[in-house]
């Protein structure tokens, strides 16, 4: 097993203070990746003005707390292109465990379209996580980039509100600070979620609770209150 494909989750492997990927303003990276049906498309290959990328897997709780809301993007406006990445398995379990070739992360992103029900287009990582990793790595990061491939919204952590937020300014030709905070995933998806991973599923996420509310909840939703991240608009340039 790789070190991007753990076999147990754990808050240590997480980098929760630092930031990699690209920021706001900077160019977005372009990758040809294969689709939940077989297919192969350049990422940055998207219809309309807007692209939002969201991580997700099936076993991250964040994630599937914010997909009704975030499969809605898309339909509001033809202008967006609303798009899922799946990446690694966040709290894997016996009955859902980590992925050891691109043929069972394929399976688990398949199996997110017909029992998940998930209607944006899914996007399959490779095995060792080339997107992933250049996105940043983390579970449930959500990105807009506009036309000209510029990251102009970004959140470690998706919250839909704010995701929708940033997304209204664009759309309507509005200049926006982006801020996103940490909100924990809905507490009884998080239990549905962890019991379908299976034996250790929660074990695992229980030892990492309290870094886990630490480190996000507090930290990052508290520096992000004293920041004042750039202005961005649709027609942002990098």
């Amino acid at each position: 097993m790789s070190d991007y494909n753990y076999d147990a989750f754990s808050s240590k492997g997480y980098d929760f203070d630092g930031r990699t990927g690209p920021g706001l303003g900077e160019k977005a990276p372009d990758f040809l990746i294969s689709t939940s049906t077989g297919g192969t498309k350049h990422l940055l290959d998207f219809d309309g003005d807007f692209l939002v990328l969201e991580m997700g897997s099936l076993t991250c709780p964040l994630f599937q707390s914010r997909r009704n809301h975030m499969q809605k993007l898309d339909v509001v406006d033809k202008c967006v292109s609303s798009v899922v990445l799946y990446v690694r398995e966040a709290h894997l379990g016996a009955d859902i465990p980590q992925h050891v070739s691109f043929a069972t992360k394929l399976d688990c992103a398949q199996r997110l379209k017909k029992e998940d029900g998930e209607v944006r287009l899914v996007l399959v990582d490779d095995f060792e996580g080339t997107v992933h990793k250049a996105y940043g790595g983390m579970p449930n990061t959500v990105f807009i980039i506009n036309r000209n491939g510029c990251v102009v919204f970004r959140a470690q952590w998706n919250n839909p509100r704010a995701t929708q937020k940033a997304l209204n300014a664009l759309l309507n030709g509005h200049e926006f600070r982006a801020k996103s905070f940490f909100l924990p995933a809905t507490p009884t998806v998080t239990i549905q979620t962890l019991r379908r991973a299976g034996e250790g599923s929660v074990l695992d996420f229980l030892r990492s609770f309290p870094s886990l509310i630490w480190n996000n909840f507090v930290k990052r939703n508290l520096r992000l209150l004293l920041n004042r991240p750039q202005p961005l608009s649709r027609d942002t340039t990098c």
